[in-house]
């Protein structure tokens, strides 16, 4: 018998969306699980980008990746407790409402300089919501990898 063939959300595009004033962001709707209210999805403040700070933004089974790439580390690794210390201190879940929206915190909020606009980034198994300047500059300095970036794929 062939094994199963699981199938998990793309996310794709690119969506500019308000950000209310409780901080609230609609996730857009071919991102959101058939059963969507109630489903976490897990928020990261991002460090690793030259343009600045973004959410990062896993969904459930990514979570649950991330978390057994961490633990499978060796104890003795120092990386291991840096990198669980500061995504453990920098993430939060967020429910997605009835509407599908989800909360950012106050602090990512900041973090990330989200206000009342925000740009939501697919990037095929998670996506990462932006400040939508800083997404303009992360644009640019995509482009100007991106050539060099596809020719790896041949």
């Amino acid at each position: 018998m062939p094994d199963a063939v699981v199938i998990e959300r793309t996310y794709n595009g690119l969506y500019h969306h308000k950000v209310d004033n409780k901080r609230r962001v609609p996730i857009p709707f071919r991102w959101r699980p058939e059963e969507a209210e109630g489903v976490e999805f897990t928020l990261i403040v991002w460090p690793k980008h030259q343009a600045g700070v973004c959410l990062r933004v896993l969904p459930p089974d990514q979570w649950a990746k991330l978390r057994a790439a961490i633990d499978a580390m060796p104890n003795n690794d120092p990386n291991k407790s840096v990198l669980k210390r500061s995504i453990g201190t920098r993430s939060a879940q967020a429910k997605l409402d009835s509407v599908g929206r989800i909360t950012i915190p106050d602090d990512m909020a900041e973090a990330a300089d989200i206000t009342n606009e925000a740009v939501l980034a697919g990037m095929m198994d998670r996506f990462e919501i932006w400040n939508p300047k800083r997404y303009a500059q992360v644009n640019v300095l995509d482009n100007a990898l991106e050539s060099k970036a596809f020719d790896m794929m041949e």
